[in-house]
């Protein structure tokens, strides 16, 4: 396999759009995204311009510790176009590898995915999902994933109590005591209700919002490619699963 430290040289080479600036297409597709040569039938596409001055090449696919994948080669109305994106009738030309900065604004869950509890904040869980409209289900596996139901629980970003909410979620919720089961699973539910409104239903950008925050959702068209927002979706969507039987 060859390492590409930065996947966008490939496309500066690449994506000529003229003798001193180039572009490249980033794509968004059911929460993942792509670079492309041209823009991508299906996905959503905005145009980013590459210039040959400057002293570095910027990583428009966001990545977040190590990320592999292909690049691929495929015709498109009369032209080759190059894109990380296996669209039909794409040729694999070659792999790489994408080792970037670390860093993220998500906070690490602290709960594990195990058997749901369900003898925990009993009353708190049901009232805050009945005012709300939120499955508690869902609800439940935000909670686990994110606390583990420790109500003092505090983690190195700073998030707080049973639903681990940031300071400014704490505050536009007006939660007196973040370490209150009932205040912080009430304002949990309330936070994940709004995000679900935002985002249409769609339980998976609404849970990777609540972890790494919506303006990170924002600039990468979905879910972020941050290493712990994903591993933190996949816990929770597990979870849901567990709790939706235990719940029946």
């Amino acid at each position: 396999m060859r390492r590409l430290f930065v996947l966008t040289a490939i496309f500066a080479f690449l994506a000529s759009s003229g003798v001193h600036a180039r572009t490249v297409w980033r794509c968004v597709r059911d929460g993942t995204v792509s670079l492309s040569t041209a823009p991508e039938p299906g996905s959503r596409c905005v145009a980013k311009t590459l210039d040959d001055a400057s002293p570095s090449v910027p990583d428009l696919l966001g990545s977040s510790g190590v990320r592999r994948g292909t690049l691929y080669r495929r015709e498109q109305d009369g032209r080759v176009v190059y894109g990380t994106r296996a669209l039909p009738g794409s040729i694999a030309v070659q792999t790489f590898t994408i080792h970037a900065p670390p860093d993220s604004p998500a906070h690490v869950g602290l709960g594990v995915v195990g058997k749901p509890k369900l003898d925990v904040y009993r009353r708190e869980f049901a009232s805050a999902a009945q005012e709300t409209g939120i499955d508690e289900a869902w609800l439940r596996a935000i909670a686990h994933a994110e606390s583990d139901y420790a109500a003092d629980a505090v983690s190195k970003k700073g998030a707080k109590g049973v639903m681990q909410l940031m300071p400014e979620t704490i505050a536009d919720y007006r939660v007196a005591d973040p370490f209150s089961a009932k205040q912080s699973i009430l304002a949990g539910a309330e936070y994940l209700k709004s995000l679900v409104v935002r985002y249409d239903g769609d339980r998976m950008l609404a849970a990777a919002a609540y972890n790494a925050g919506p303006g990170a959702v924002a600039q990468y068209g979905g879910v972020p490619p941050y290493t712990e927002t994903r591993r933190y979706v996949a816990k929770v969507d597990a979870l849901y699963e567990r709790y939706r039987e235990a719940l029946r």
